[in-house]
C-alpha cells in the first residue's frame, strides 16, 4: 500500500469517527433493573444480555453509553429512552 493510500484510508476512518454519536445512559433511584434492561431491548435493539451489562454498568458507574451510531438514528431512541422514564442524553 503506498502512502497516498494509507493516508487516504486513515482519513476516512477519522471521518468515520467524527460522524458517529452516543447515547449515554445515566444512573438513577426510580427504575427497576428489569425495567431498564426491556427499555434497552426496545429502544435499542439490545440482546438481553447486552441489556443486562449495561444496566449493571450504569448502576456501578453511573453512567453507560449504550448505543453509538448516527444522529438520525440515535435522535428517536433516545426519546423512547427518555419517555420510558430514563436519564439519558446524545453526545
Amino acid at each position: 500500500m503506498s502512502t497516498k493510500e494509507k493516508a487516504s484510508e486513515e482519513l476516512l476512518l477519522q471521518e468515520e469517527v467524527l460522524t458517529q454519536n452516543e447515547i449515554v445512559l445515566f444512573n438513577d433511584d426510580v427504575n427497576t433493573f428489569d425495567h431498564v434492561i426491556e427499555t434497552l431491548i426496545y429502544a435499542c435493539d439490545h440482546t438481553a444480555e447486552q441489556a443486562e451489562q449495561c444496566s449493571l454498568i450504569v448502576h456501578y458507574k453511573g453512567k453507560c453509553t449504550v448505543k453509538t451510531g448516527l444522529y438520525d438514528d440515535l435522535k428517536p431512541r433516545c426519546t423512547m429512552l427518555l419517555e420510558a422514564g430514563l436519564s439519558a442524553e446524545i453526545v
